[in-house]
């Protein structure tokens, strides 16, 4: 599998999508409430997050701590590693942020009013900085991750559940629920936002090099666009 970057979970969809990270990655954990997980950078292991803050590494991916024990205000809804796999990024549904290991804190949302709440995170080809979006595209940059561009006033014929960083460029795209795909300084390499689904979109992962992307729909189905299809389909 070549290096990609996980960058939305289905753990807090907005209400009228309704998912669990089981059934969009076929995850054998026997844990119901995994709202979020993240391969190392050679993908020789992955991390998953629960709601409650708690991590749980696989393979290769060291523990870097979690937030096991803490009364939070918002469940954990992703997990984003940094771009050396020595650390990650929890953010909650209200934009909260929590760093581990050696991914560094550049601010969070936590104390903002919030429109919808945060759906994904990404973060910038170095690690210093990142993006939050929220269900109605709004996006909140934080380090030296630069604005390009929201959907945040925009109407939207689904919501968004997910967005993903262009490495080459840094840029960024944001999925919707219908799979629609909206390019903020990446390209736009195709989407399934006219095509009828069996079940929503619920997240989407990018190539390292920028050159593709997919996302996955809540009963497994993987949609593939740009330099994806020269790979086997996820099992």
């Amino acid at each position: 599998m070549p290096d990609a970057a996980l960058a939305s979970t289905c753990g807090a969809p907005p209400p009228d999508v309704t998912v669990s990270w089981a059934q969009f990655s076929g995850s054998t954990s026997t844990t119901s409430d995994v709202v979020g997980i993240a391969p190392t950078p050679n993908a020789d292991g992955y991390w998953e997050v629960e709601s409650n803050g708690v991590v749980a590494a696989f393979g290769q991916a060291h523990n870097y701590g979690d937030m096991s024990g803490t009364v939070l205000n918002s469940p954990i809804i992703s997990i984003t590693s940094t771009p050396n796999g020595q650390g990650y990024w929890l953010v909650a549904m209200d934009g909260g942020i929590f760093s581990f290991g050696n991914a560094q804190f550049d601010g969070s949302a936590g104390g903002l009013h919030l429109n919808k709440p945060i759906v994904g995170m990404a973060a910038t080809p170095n690690g210093n900085g990142y993006w939050l979006v929220a269900a109605d595209g709004g996006i909140f940059s934080f380090g030296d991750a630069t604005f390009r561009g929201s959907m945040g006033g925009h109407h939207l014929n689904q919501p968004i559940v997910g967005m993903a960083s262009d490495q080459a460029t840094g840029g960024y795209w944001l999925v919707a629920a219908d799979g629609g795909i909206f390019s903020f300084g990446a390209p736009f390499l195709g989407g399934t936002g006219a095509v009828h689904l069996a079940k929503p979109i619920v997240g989407m992962e990018a190539l390292s090099n920028g050159t593709g992307y997919r996302f996955e729909a809540s009963d497994g189905g993987v949609f593939d666009f740009g330099r994806w299809s020269a790979w086997p389909t996820k099992t």
